[in-house]
């Protein structure tokens, strides 16, 4: 039997804070490997997904933080990780939302990738929100006017309207070429990493205002018991101040066993195995302009 030949192509997944370049990412690959909520910048660093589909093509995706002007040093890591991953990239998937775009930080985004003269997928998403589907065809002319796209798929990527034919144009990017990752390969971020975003999630989607952004989760054990499929898993969420620490445990622990009970359904279901998730609550204040404990907690 003639054997396939294999094709790849990696690709940046970039767009401004809240666009829905996570839940993109997720749809396409079939799993959640990364994590999502209503809260800006959710993503912090570079999250790599691996597609690799019967026919021989394998798209490497990096889902990238929101583009945004940065107010500490964390958001200033954040930014190259945009600029470095579009930097290393093949192509450039452009996300945006029709009823807040085109937003100056998206037209500066765009510029950023035109200058690498990287092929670009615009991917109008969120299109449930817009009632005037005019609306769309207008945003589409204005961005058509700036850059030239490969294609442009109008999607709602919470309902995953739209992905098979997103992932039909992404196919058309990839170009003769050996498989970078295993064909079974899923992602590249350590279980340690995969482990602190899950429970890191559930504290953004429990917590008000400014507190979910001034907190870090690091994973002090992740163990596998010999005797037993259960593994047992110690995480220290970091926050910025005492009064932030007070409202992560809650009146006699409440918030944080509910934190700790959702983000171990979760756990247990992507592991495949029962979890046993112990966490602990700690301050470190400013932590987000303080270089070391930013490398400490994997964010650069």
């Amino acid at each position: 039997m003639e054997s396939i030949a294999t094709k790849s192509a990696f690709i940046a997944i970039v767009g401004c804070p809240n666009a829905g370049k996570s839940t993109i990412l997720n749809h396409l690959l079939g799993h959640k490997i990364a994590i999502v909520s209503p809260k800006p910048q959710t993503t912090r660093t570079g999250i790599t997904g691996v597609l690799t589909s019967d026919d021989g093509i394998q798209l490497v995706f990096t889902d990238t933080p929101g583009f945004h002007r940065p107010h500490n040093k964390l958001g200033e890591k954040m930014m190259r990780t945009i600029d470095d991953t579009i930097s290393g990239g093949d192509a450039c998937l452009f996300v945006v939302e029709p009823e807040k775009a085109p937003r100056e930080a998206e037209l500066t985004l765009l510029k950023r990738i035109v200058k690498d003269r990287l092929p670009i997928i615009l991917a109008v998403n969120k299109t449930d929100t817009v009632k005037d589907k005019e609306r769309i065809a207008s945003l589409i002319l204005q961005f058509s006017q700036l850059a030239e796209f490969q294609a442009v798929v109008p999607l709602c990527a919470v309902k995953g309207e739209g992905i098979p034919e997103l992932l039909t144009e992404l196919k058309k990017l990839a170009v003769e070429s050996p498989h970078y990752f295993p064909d079974d390969t899923l992602t590249d971020q350590p279980e340690r990493v995969l482990a602190a975003e899950m429970i890191r999630e559930k504290l953004l989607l429990r917590l008000n205002q400014e507190i979910p952004h001034g907190i870090a989760v690091s994973i002090e054990r992740f163990s596998e018991r010999a005797d037993a499929e259960i593994l047992d898993i110690d995480a220290t969420i970091y926050c910025e101040k005492d009064s932030h620490k007070g409202i992560i445990i809650g009146k006699a622990g409440s918030m944080l066993k509910s934190i700790s009970t959702a983000a171990r359904y979760d756990l247990e279901h992507f592991f495949g195995c029962k979890v046993n998730l112990h966490c602990w609550v700690k301050v470190k204040e400013d932590w987000r302009n303080r270089e070391g404990l930013i490398h400490n907690f994997g964010l650069d």
